[in-house]
């Protein structure tokens, strides 16, 4: 396939881990056209250790404005027709972006493909639940539970980011549960099944540590994705199934703990929602 691949990887004080990931793609199999370094605020040595040894790499430096917002900038600085993201705690196998152009050549009609990944926790490799399963083809009802498809194992079409829109820097967290949600009530995804990234977590600076109750925001998510209007009637049911099951927890969670605002939000919300 020679359509020309880049990578963007956004970052906030991870210079502990940061040469892991870049070194990933400098391995790769198939050349890549640009990797693009998003620093979004670091207050340590990122800046000075890419400047240092990876003086080939575009950097950018943002004042922190979160995940969404780096990727997005990296986005709008990329004009390669495929993009490909790197979260900078993780780390891609070396024949991971050949393998996945090459299925990319096989069905040329895809604009996203994603694949499986290795999870090692606490420097211990673990074993996905059931419910992380990963899967291709129209795959909407698969993404309205959890997220399903991790940014580091993803390559993307430019233009059809660029449709959909790109991700919602409104959102602290779950901002890639919503941008799937929007591709996916669209088009078909493609799967390679087979390890091809390694996800390591358990450090403290992961977004699911930073925020209690990350079904809030997959919340949101819904309530837009069901509002805009565009789902079809069996993927519109589907999603407003999810979003009543999840504001039932939540709604319980919040009575116990004696918050009332919450309790009134996500009741407005389960009533706005009935049919």
């Amino acid at each position: 396939m020679t359509e020309l691949i880049s990578v963007i990887i956004p970052t906030y004080n991870r210079a502990y881990c940061l040469p892991r990931a870049i070194d990933s793609v400098l391995a790769q199999s198939h050349p890549i056209e640009k990797i693009c370094v998003i620093d979004d605020g670091s207050t340590d040595n990122t800046q000075q250790l890419l400047q240092s040894n990876y003086p080939q790499i575009d950097y950018i430096r943002q004042e922190n404005k979160g995940v969404s917002a780096a990727r997005n900038e990296g986005i709008r600085k990329i004009k390669s027709q495929w993009i490909a993201f790197l979260d900078s705690d993780d780390e891609w196998l070396p024949h991971k972006i050949e393998k996945q152009l090459f299925e990319l050549t096989q069905q040329p009609m895809y604009k996203l493909i994603h694949c499986d990944e290795v999870w090692i926790r606490n420097g211990v490799r673990v074993n996905a639940m059931n419910k992380h399963r990963k899967s291709g083809g129209d795959i909407f009802e698969c993404c309205l539970p959890l997220c399903v498809i991790s940014p580091s194992a993803s390559i993307i079409q430019r233009e059809l980011l660029l449709e959909v829109g790109l991700f919602d820097e409104s959102l602290p967290a779950c901002e890639d549960y919503d941008l799937w949600l929007r591709i996916c009530s669209r088009y078909p995804v493609l799967y390679v099944n087979e390890k091809l990234l390694r996800k390591y977590g358990g450090h403290d600076d992961q977004l699911s540590r930073q925020h209690w109750g990350m079904d809030r925001f997959r919340v949101d998510a819904l309530d837009r994705i069901i509002r805009g209007g565009f789902l079809q009637s069996g993927q519109a049911k589907a999603a407003r199934d999810i979003l009543t099951n999840k504001c039932q927890i939540l709604i319980s969670g919040a009575g116990k703990r004696g918050n009332q605002e919450l309790v009134d939000k996500y009741q407005a919300l389960l009533s706005m929602h009935q049919v």
